[in-house]
């Protein structure tokens, strides 16, 4: 409990602090708008949940604060939750084409609502896989920033039924809204990274760099099939959750911390 109220304070201070215990005793979430001097319009948090440690990770821990040698044209969020890193990025990229994919009809709503000032940020309400079907959404209880994707064949079974989503390759995203060229991708989706890996030859070498979190914790096969789907990169280096994968080509340089 003491180490759940140190996290709000740090995160969102006092007035999200008492935001959340407000929210916890009416068993409901409240809409904290947050406004900072590096984000150029407010965004909401729903408190009490985990789009705070959300914030804490990209914001305060800023595990995407990377050295470009060039500016980013194309930003592509994979799992972009409520917007967070794909707002980061706007802020930091104003003239990246940025596409923010996420699965989970509410995350997807709250994601709507915080990116909507920004005319560089598309929102698309996906899931990134490895084929273009209906896949299922499900629910593992870990809050709003882990929903899992699974076939819906009985092969795998992570949780609850949450809702049907459309999954979709990354090639045909790019297809669909006109990308050619990706130069940085953003990956984050709680396992599915295991799928969307087995086969990215069609796509992989219009990547330049990818920025991904992997969960073989959370689904066994998750690293070895992004280790053997990723070749060509000439640099790699972890930062905070994630590992990043560049090729000499790309815009991204590791940061010198």
């Amino acid at each position: 409990m003491l180490d759940t109220i140190i996290h709000y304070q740090q995160a969102v201070g006092l007035r999200g602090l008492l935001s959340a215990v407000k929210g916890k005793a009416a068993g409901m979430l409240i809409l904290l708008e947050m406004k900072r001097p590096d984000v150029r319009f407010p965004f909401y948090l729903r408190v009490p949940s985990s789009d705070v440690g959300a914030f804490k990770q990209i914001f305060i821990q800023r595990e995407y604060d990377f050295e470009v040698v060039r500016p980013p044209r194309t930003i592509v969020d994979a799992g972009a939750n409520i917007g967070l890193a794909s707002i980061y990025f706007s802020n930091r990229f104003p003239s990246a084409r940025i596409l923010a994919i996420e699965p989970e009809e509410s995350n997807f709503e709250a994601l709507q609502r915080n990116v909507l000032p920004y005319g560089n940020i598309t929102a698309l309400h996906a899931a990134l896989w490895h084929e273009n079907r209906k896949i299922d959404l499900v629910d593992p209880v870990m809050g709003h920033w882990g929903f899992m994707t699974q076939a819906g064949d009985g092969a795998d079974s992570f949780g609850a039924m949450v809702h049907p989503v459309q999954g979709m390759t990354i090639d045909r995203i790019m297809q669909d809204q006109g990308i050619e060229h990706i130069d940085i991708l953003k990956i984050d989706i709680e396992g599915a990274e295991r799928e969307v890996f087995l086969d990215p030859s069609p796509w992989l070498d219009k990547v330049d760099a990818l920025i991904v979190e992997l969960h073989e914790r959370l689904k066994p096969g998750c690293n070895r099939s992004f280790y053997n789907g990723t070749t060509g990169f000439d640099r790699e280096w972890w930062q905070g959750e994630n590992v990043y994968l560049a090729r000499s080509r790309a815009c991204l340089a590791r940061h010198p911390s």
